[in-house]
C-alpha cells in the first residue's frame, strides 16, 4: 500500500503536531526495515532457490534410518518414504516431522564436497511467505552429526498462518515455496570440530538429518537469536519434507531478472513487510 500524503496540506490546514509530520517523513525510511540481508525468495534476482528440475541435480535420498516425529502429527503425514526420491512439489505429497521432530535420510552414493552447493532440501509451502522451518545436519557415519550455520532476524512470533519474509532467514530447509529447494555448501562446515578431528568426512556424507525448528522461539540460531516460524500449527505440524537432492557441485550465477518490490504483508513492525508512505510536499 502507498500512501500519497500531502505534506503542505495537512500541516497547514489539519494542524499537524510535529512529532507526527517526523514520523511521516520516516515512513520510507521504516520500510526499509522490511528487507533483510539474505537472499530472497524463488524468482527474484539474487534467490538461492534451487528447481526441482536443476540440472545440477544428479541424486536423491533413497532410504531412511531414523524418524522421530514430535507433537501435532497425524497419521496420513507420518510416512517417511514421502521424502524418497525426486521431489514432487505437491504440498501434501510430504512427511511431516512435527513440533521438533526430525527425521534421518540416506544415499546410495555418498555426496561430495564439490565447489558449489552440494545438496538441496525442499519443502511445501504454498506460499513465498509461510515458511516452517528445519535445522540441517550431516553425517559420514550416522552418529556424529554436524549442523550448518543458521540465521534468524524475525523479531517477532509468528502465529499459526503468519507470514516470516525470507531475507531474515539464511541456513535453514524451508526458506522457498514447493518446487524450490534450499541449497547448502558442505564448505561452510569444515571448521566444525567434528570435521576438522575426523569424525565426519565432507568428501562422503551419507546421512542428512532435518530436524523441525519450533516455531515459538524458544530454540536459538547460530548467533543466539530466537528462531520464529509459523506456531502453533496442527495435523501436518512442523517442517514438511518433499525431498533431498544430491547436487553436482552447483555455483549459481547472479539473475537478470528484475527484482521486485518487498512484499506488503503487514503495518509497520510486521517482520514480513510495511507500508511505505510516500510523501508529497508542494513547493506552494
Amino acid at each position: 500500500m502507498v500512501l500519497n500524503i500531502n505534506i503542505k496540506g495537512v500541516m497547514h490546514k489539519r494542524g499537524l503536531p510535529p512529532f507526527m509530520f517526523m514520523l511521516l517523513l520516516l515512513l520510507p525510511l521504516l520500510c526499509l526495515a522490511g528487507e533483510g540481508p539474505h537472499a530472497p525468495e524463488a524468482g527474484r534476482a539474487g534467490s538461492t532457490a534451487i528447481p526441482m528440475d536443476h540440472e545440477g541435480i544428479i541424486g536423491w535420498a533413497s532410504g531412511w534410518q531414523e524418524y522421530l516425529p514430535g507433537e501435532a502429527v497425524e497419521d496420513p503425514w507420518m510416512k517417511p518414504d514421502k521424502a524418497l526420491g525426486r521431489a514432487s512439489g505437491i504440498t501434501s505429497d510430504v512427511v511431516s516431522l512435527g513440533w521438533g521432530g526430525s527425521l534421518t535420510l540416506t544415499f546410495d552414493y555418498p555426496i561430495e564436497n564439490k565447489k558449489g552447493y552440494n545438496l538441496a532440501v525442499f519443502s511445501n509451502s504454498f506460499s513465498d511467505t509461510f515458511l516452517e522451518l528445519a535445522f540441517v545436519e550431516v553425517s559420514t557415519d550416522g552418529q556424529t552429526f554436524v549442523r550448518f550455520p543458521n540465521e534468524s532476524l524475525t523479531q517477532n512470533p509468528v502465529h499459526a498462518f503468519g507470514h516470516v519474509n525470507p531475507t531474515h532467514i539464511d541456513g535453514f530447509a524451508g526458506k522457498y515455496r514447493a518446487g524450490f529447494g534450499t541449497p547448502f555448501d558442505l564448505d561452510q562446515l569444515k571448521e566444525e570440530d567434528a570435521v576438522i578431528g575426523g569424525e565426519v568426512d565432507l568428501s562422503r556424507i551419507v546421512y542428512v538429518r532435518l530436524v523441525d525448528v519450533k516455531g515459538d522461539g524458544s530454540l536459538k540460531d547460530s548467533f543466539g537469536n530466537p528462531v520464529y516460524a509459523p506456531y502453533p500449527t496442527k495435523i501436518s505440524a512442523g517442517f514438511d519434507l518433499d525431498g533431498v537432492a544430491v547436487l553436482s557441485g552447483v555455483v549459481l550465477e547472479s539473475s537478470e531478472e528484475e527484482k521486485k518490490a518487498p512484499l506488503v504483508t503487514g503495518g509497520i513492525g510486521n517482520d514480513a513487510g510495511c507500508f511505505m508512505g510516500q510523501l508529497t510536499i508542494p513547493d506552494e
